[in-house]
């Protein structure tokens, strides 16, 4: 098997009625919700920091900065913590609901709505089992400068 047809491991998540996946190699830990200390000057998607096992780490709103609206986090909200360049933050999410395998073939290109913001978070769309989930890209999702000031 040659990188092409190798499947990848993708962890799907939900935002409200929509679903997303990640890398699941980006992945550290999934953990519960647990409350945020707020940041003062912080992007509104930024909930703030928690204290993972003596590290600080931002908290990011994923639904408030896919544009989907702030979540208000209930005990079945997630904290994904991911690697995102050379920092580790936690998305917060409603709920994972999946490990997908997928090869390259499965994910097609992202429909070209005329907006380069979806372009830059959304890297490819899955139809499976009749749903279709979003690729996102982590690396357009959180800009270099913007987690300087979030951290």
């Amino acid at each position: 098997m040659n990188a092409m047809t190798d499947p990848r491991e993708l962890i799907a998540f939900r935002i409200g009625d929509q679903e997303f996946c990640v890398d699941i190699r980006s992945v550290r830990e999934i953990r519960g919700w647990a409350p945020a200390t707020p940041l003062p000057q912080s992007p509104p998607y930024v909930r703030g920091v928690i204290n993972l096992r003596g590290a600080v780490l931002p908290i990011i709103d994923l639904s408030g900065r896919l544009g989907l609206g702030t979540a208000e986090p209930s005990a079945r909200h997630v904290i994904i913590v991911a690697r995102v360049g050379m920092r580790t933050v936690g998305l917060l999410v409603e709920a994972v609901s999946d490990i997908l395998g997928v090869s390259e073939e499965m994910i097609q290109a992202t429909p070209d709505i005329g907006c380069d913001m979806v372009r830059s978070f959304v890297k490819g769309v899955l139809p499976v089992d009749g749903r279709m989930i979003s690729l996102i890209s982590l690396d357009g999702l959180l800009p270099e400068i913007e987690l300087e000031e979030a951290a």
